[in-house]
Protein backbone atom coordinates (compact mmCIF):
# COMPACT_ATOMS: atom_id res chain seq x y z
CA UNK A 1 0.00 0.00 0.00
CA UNK A 2 1.26 3.84 -0.77
CA UNK A 3 2.11 5.77 2.37
CA UNK A 4 -1.02 7.63 2.06
CA UNK A 5 -2.84 4.89 1.70
CA UNK A 6 -1.37 3.01 4.78
CA UNK A 7 -2.37 2.09 8.34
CA UNK A 8 0.63 0.04 8.59
CA UNK A 9 2.08 0.38 12.41
CA UNK A 10 -0.67 3.02 13.23
CA UNK A 11 -2.88 2.32 16.50
CA UNK A 12 -6.71 2.03 15.82
CA UNK A 13 -9.21 1.80 18.80
CA UNK A 14 -12.58 0.36 17.82
CA UNK A 15 -15.06 0.09 20.30
CA UNK A 16 -18.30 -2.29 19.56
CA UNK A 17 -14.95 -3.75 17.14
CA UNK A 18 -17.10 -7.42 17.66
CA UNK A 19 -20.03 -6.62 16.45
CA UNK A 20 -21.11 -6.89 12.72
CA UNK A 21 -20.09 -4.15 11.29
CA UNK A 22 -17.11 -3.72 13.56
CA UNK A 23 -15.78 -7.18 13.44
CA UNK A 24 -15.47 -6.25 9.53
CA UNK A 25 -13.33 -3.51 10.44
CA UNK A 26 -11.43 -5.21 12.94
CA UNK A 27 -10.32 -8.05 10.73
CA UNK A 28 -9.46 -5.90 7.77
CA UNK A 29 -7.91 -3.16 10.34
CA UNK A 30 -5.23 -5.81 11.49
CA UNK A 31 -4.92 -7.55 8.00
CA UNK A 32 -3.25 -4.36 6.99
CA UNK A 33 -0.65 -3.98 10.09
CA UNK A 34 -2.53 -1.51 12.24
CA UNK A 35 -2.33 -2.07 15.81
CA UNK A 36 -5.56 -2.71 16.99
CA UNK A 37 -7.25 -2.15 20.42
CA UNK A 38 -10.94 -4.30 20.03
CA UNK A 39 -13.69 -2.93 22.92
CA UNK A 40 -16.90 -5.05 23.41
CA UNK A 41 -18.66 -6.83 25.73
CA UNK A 42 -16.68 -9.74 27.98
CA UNK A 43 -15.93 -11.96 25.69
CA UNK A 44 -16.62 -11.15 22.49
CA UNK A 45 -13.46 -9.53 21.40
CA UNK A 46 -11.32 -12.42 22.61
CA UNK A 47 -13.38 -14.97 20.91
CA UNK A 48 -13.46 -13.00 17.61
CA UNK A 49 -9.12 -12.46 17.88
CA UNK A 50 -9.48 -16.37 18.42
CA UNK A 51 -11.56 -17.94 15.61
CA UNK A 52 -9.95 -15.35 13.18
CA UNK A 53 -6.26 -15.51 14.40
CA UNK A 54 -5.78 -11.83 14.69
CA UNK A 55 -2.59 -11.15 15.83
CA UNK A 56 -2.44 -7.64 15.67
CA UNK A 57 -5.37 -6.96 17.89
CA UNK A 58 -5.88 -7.13 21.51
CA UNK A 59 -9.36 -7.34 22.73
CA UNK A 60 -10.50 -5.38 25.79
CA UNK A 61 -13.80 -4.61 27.63
CA UNK A 62 -14.73 -1.36 28.85
CA UNK A 63 -18.23 0.43 29.49
CA UNK A 64 -18.33 2.63 27.29
CA UNK A 65 -21.77 3.95 29.40
CA UNK A 66 -19.87 4.85 32.23
CA UNK A 67 -19.37 8.32 31.76
CA UNK A 68 -18.34 9.33 34.83
CA UNK A 69 -15.36 6.64 35.03
CA UNK A 70 -14.96 6.80 31.38
CA UNK A 71 -11.87 9.61 31.86
CA UNK A 72 -9.93 7.46 34.28
CA UNK A 73 -10.41 3.92 31.94
CA UNK A 74 -8.70 6.18 28.79
CA UNK A 75 -6.31 7.66 30.62
CA UNK A 76 -5.42 4.17 32.04
CA UNK A 77 -5.40 2.94 28.16
CA UNK A 78 -3.24 6.24 26.94
CA UNK A 79 -0.72 5.19 29.78
CA UNK A 80 -0.67 1.27 28.58
CA UNK A 81 -1.40 1.70 24.62
CA UNK A 82 -0.43 5.14 24.06
CA UNK A 83 -2.25 8.01 22.02
CA UNK A 84 -4.34 5.99 19.26
CA UNK A 85 -3.64 8.08 15.87
CA UNK A 86 -7.13 6.58 14.96
CA UNK A 87 -10.54 5.48 16.65
CA UNK A 88 -13.58 4.00 15.09
CA UNK A 89 -16.89 4.63 17.51
CA UNK A 90 -19.69 2.33 17.00
CA UNK A 91 -20.72 2.00 20.55
CA UNK A 92 -24.45 2.80 20.41
CA UNK A 93 -28.16 2.41 22.37
CA UNK A 94 -31.36 2.50 21.74
CA UNK A 95 -34.91 1.15 23.40
CA UNK A 96 -35.06 -1.67 20.75
CA UNK A 97 -38.54 -2.92 20.04
CA UNK A 98 -40.63 -0.01 21.38
CA UNK A 99 -43.23 1.17 19.34
CA UNK A 100 -43.22 5.11 19.76
CA UNK A 101 -46.85 5.28 21.27
CA UNK A 102 -45.46 3.42 24.07
CA UNK A 103 -41.91 4.55 24.36
CA UNK A 104 -41.34 6.40 28.26
CA UNK A 105 -39.76 10.09 28.85
CA UNK A 106 -37.29 7.80 31.06
CA UNK A 107 -36.18 5.78 28.11
CA UNK A 108 -36.22 8.32 25.41
CA UNK A 109 -33.82 10.15 27.88
CA UNK A 110 -32.18 7.02 28.53
CA UNK A 111 -30.97 6.29 24.94
CA UNK A 112 -29.66 10.12 24.59
CA UNK A 113 -27.80 9.59 28.23
CA UNK A 114 -26.42 6.37 26.75
CA UNK A 115 -25.65 7.35 23.08
CA UNK A 116 -24.83 10.99 23.46
CA UNK A 117 -22.84 12.19 26.67
CA UNK A 118 -20.22 8.58 27.09
CA UNK A 119 -19.30 9.82 22.97
CA UNK A 120 -18.88 13.36 23.85
CA UNK A 121 -16.70 12.70 26.55
CA UNK A 122 -14.60 10.07 25.01
CA UNK A 123 -14.19 12.02 21.72
CA UNK A 124 -13.00 15.47 23.68
CA UNK A 125 -10.37 13.84 25.88
CA UNK A 126 -8.98 11.53 23.10
CA UNK A 127 -8.64 14.14 20.93
CA UNK A 128 -7.30 16.70 23.63
CA UNK A 129 -4.60 14.10 24.30
CA UNK A 130 -3.81 14.43 19.90
CA UNK A 131 -3.52 18.12 20.09
CA UNK A 132 0.39 18.00 21.31
CA UNK A 133 0.86 15.17 17.94
CA UNK A 134 -0.89 17.67 15.41
CA UNK A 135 -2.88 14.33 14.25
CA UNK A 136 -5.72 12.05 14.33
CA UNK A 137 -8.66 10.66 12.96
CA UNK A 138 -11.77 9.80 14.55
CA UNK A 139 -14.62 8.29 13.08
CA UNK A 140 -18.06 8.43 14.65
CA UNK A 141 -20.67 6.61 13.00
CA UNK A 142 -24.54 7.32 12.54
CA UNK A 143 -27.29 5.66 10.44
CA UNK A 144 -29.23 6.71 7.38
CA UNK A 145 -31.97 6.68 10.68
CA UNK A 146 -29.86 9.92 11.32
CA UNK A 147 -31.17 11.55 8.16
CA UNK A 148 -35.17 9.90 7.27
CA UNK A 149 -37.34 8.24 9.29
CA UNK A 150 -37.88 4.47 8.61
CA UNK A 151 -41.07 3.49 6.73
CA UNK A 152 -43.21 1.87 9.23
CA UNK A 153 -44.81 0.20 6.09
CA UNK A 154 -42.02 -3.04 5.70
CA UNK A 155 -42.11 -3.14 9.68
CA UNK A 156 -44.73 -6.21 9.50
CA UNK A 157 -46.03 -7.53 13.15
CA UNK A 158 -44.23 -8.50 15.60
CA UNK A 159 -41.58 -5.94 14.28
CA UNK A 160 -41.99 -2.53 15.79
CA UNK A 161 -40.61 0.28 13.29
CA UNK A 162 -37.13 1.43 13.89
CA UNK A 163 -37.19 3.45 17.39
CA UNK A 164 -37.54 6.96 17.57
CA UNK A 165 -34.77 7.49 20.27
CA UNK A 166 -32.04 5.99 18.20
CA UNK A 167 -32.51 8.02 15.15
CA UNK A 168 -32.83 10.90 17.01
CA UNK A 169 -29.59 9.80 18.91
CA UNK A 170 -27.95 9.44 15.73
CA UNK A 171 -29.32 12.48 14.15
CA UNK A 172 -27.28 14.07 17.21
CA UNK A 173 -24.24 12.22 16.92
CA UNK A 174 -24.08 13.24 13.01
CA UNK A 175 -24.07 17.33 14.26
CA UNK A 176 -22.06 16.12 17.02
CA UNK A 177 -19.12 14.86 14.69
CA UNK A 178 -19.33 18.43 12.71
CA UNK A 179 -18.87 20.50 15.80
CA UNK A 180 -15.85 18.11 17.24
CA UNK A 181 -14.22 18.94 13.15
CA UNK A 182 -14.65 22.51 13.82
CA UNK A 183 -13.25 22.71 17.38
CA UNK A 184 -10.23 20.70 16.75
CA UNK A 185 -9.38 20.92 13.19
CA UNK A 186 -6.68 23.70 13.37
CA UNK A 187 -5.09 20.96 16.05
CA UNK A 188 -4.92 18.75 12.58
CA UNK A 189 -7.83 16.00 14.01
CA UNK A 190 -9.98 14.76 11.76
CA UNK A 191 -13.42 14.31 12.65
CA UNK A 192 -16.12 12.51 10.70
CA UNK A 193 -19.55 10.22 10.43
CA UNK A 194 -20.14 7.12 8.50
CA UNK A 195 -23.58 6.59 8.16
CA UNK A 196 -24.87 2.92 7.05
CA UNK A 197 -27.77 2.27 5.31
CA UNK A 198 -29.70 -1.19 5.71
CA UNK A 199 -27.18 -3.71 7.12
CA UNK A 200 -29.39 -6.88 9.04
CA UNK A 201 -27.40 -8.73 11.04
CA UNK A 202 -27.50 -12.37 9.99
CA UNK A 203 -30.09 -13.48 12.75
CA UNK A 204 -32.47 -10.39 11.54
CA UNK A 205 -31.84 -11.77 7.54
CA UNK A 206 -32.48 -15.85 8.68
CA UNK A 207 -35.58 -14.43 11.20
CA UNK A 208 -37.50 -11.75 8.82
CA UNK A 209 -37.01 -12.77 4.63
CA UNK A 210 -40.00 -11.20 4.28
CA UNK A 211 -38.16 -7.98 6.10
CA UNK A 212 -35.24 -7.98 4.22
CA UNK A 213 -36.60 -8.60 0.81
CA UNK A 214 -38.54 -5.04 1.57
CA UNK A 215 -35.38 -3.51 2.69
CA UNK A 216 -33.74 -4.36 -0.38
CA UNK A 217 -36.22 -2.93 -2.29
CA UNK A 218 -35.66 0.27 -0.61
CA UNK A 219 -32.46 0.75 -2.02
CA UNK A 220 -30.96 1.82 -5.66
CA UNK A 221 -29.18 -1.09 -5.66
CA UNK A 222 -31.88 -3.52 -4.44
CA UNK A 223 -30.09 -5.52 -2.28
CA UNK A 224 -29.17 -5.10 1.57
CA UNK A 225 -25.35 -4.56 2.87
CA UNK A 226 -23.04 -6.78 3.76
CA UNK A 227 -20.46 -6.02 6.93
CA UNK A 228 -17.33 -6.01 4.19
CA UNK A 229 -18.99 -3.27 2.32
CA UNK A 230 -18.68 -1.03 5.43
CA UNK A 231 -15.18 -1.35 5.73
CA UNK A 232 -13.07 0.92 2.81
CA UNK A 233 -15.85 3.71 3.58
CA UNK A 234 -14.43 3.40 7.49
CA UNK A 235 -10.46 2.67 6.70
CA UNK A 236 -10.59 5.89 4.04
CA UNK A 237 -11.18 8.11 6.60
CA UNK A 238 -9.05 6.73 8.85
CA UNK A 239 -5.98 7.40 6.77
CA UNK A 240 -4.02 10.04 5.00
CA UNK A 241 -5.83 9.51 1.89
CA UNK A 242 -8.74 11.99 3.48
CA UNK A 243 -6.44 13.95 5.04
CA UNK A 244 -8.82 17.05 3.75
CA UNK A 245 -12.02 15.79 4.64
CA UNK A 246 -13.57 16.57 8.02
CA UNK A 247 -16.68 17.17 9.18
CA UNK A 248 -18.01 15.08 6.78
CA UNK A 249 -20.97 12.18 6.27
CA UNK A 250 -20.05 9.47 4.48
CA UNK A 251 -23.21 7.63 3.68
CA UNK A 252 -22.99 3.83 2.77
CA UNK A 253 -26.60 2.74 2.38
CA UNK A 254 -26.63 1.51 -1.44
CA UNK A 255 -28.58 4.92 -2.41
CA UNK A 256 -31.73 4.58 0.18
CA UNK A 257 -31.20 8.59 0.62
CA UNK A 258 -31.05 8.88 -2.66
CA UNK A 259 -34.81 9.03 -3.62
Amino acid sequence: MKPWHSLEHKTVWVTGGAGYLGSAITRELDAVGAKVLCFDLPGRAEALVREHRLTRTTPLALDFYDTAGLPAALEALIASHGVPDGVVHLVTASSSGVRLEKLGAEDFRRTLDLALTPTFVLCRLLAERMKPRGAGSIVLFSSMYGLVAPDARIYHDPMAPNPVDYGTSKAATLQLSRYLAMHYGSSGIRFNCVSPGPFPNPTAQQQHPAFIRDLSRKTVLNRIGQNGEIVGPTLFLLTDSASFVTGHNLVVDGGWTAW
